[in-house]
């Protein structure tokens, strides 16, 4: 995923274990905003893992893996704590009318919190995934 801030400047962000691309690329965004190195984390790891677990233990999801919505709910958590992650949470508003392209379809929980900024997303026709339908 990559989003070209208002200055310019190409932001990117990719999937992992822990997080869509969609997540990654906002929060890489807002760091860039906010001028927060790379290096210093904005998530506690265990939040990440608490959240992760209630995914699969609970709502039994085969991924792990956050989507928008729920990376921006654990950053406003963060926040609580950690001025990084609330100078980061400052700068969310300045996303708006950024432009975005995603390799793959959204799912409903990238998709939602990137209209929410007034992002203008593009993707390419393709999903993210094998598993289309929850059983």
């Amino acid at each position: 995923a990559a989003m070209e801030l208002k200055d310019g400047t190409i932001v990117t962000g990719k999937n992992s274990p822990l997080m869509h691309a969609a997540s990654a690329l906002v929060l890489n965004a807002v760091k860039r905003l906010a001028d927060i190195p790379d290096r210093i984390p904005l998530l506690s790891p265990s939040i990440l893992e608490s959240v992760g677990a209630l995914k699969e233990r609970i709502f039994g999801s085969r991924s792990v893996s956050l989507d928008l919505s729920e990376v921006l709910i654990c950053l406003s958590i963060n926040a609580a704590t950690n001025p990084m992650a609330q100078l980061a949470l400052d700068k969310l508003p300045e996303l708006q009318g950024a432009e975005v392209h995603i390799t793959h379809i959204p799912t409903p929980g990238d998709d939602s919190g990137l209209r929410r900024f007034g992002i203008n997303l593009t993707t390419d026709p393709h999903f993210a995934t094998k598993h289309l339908f929850v059983g």
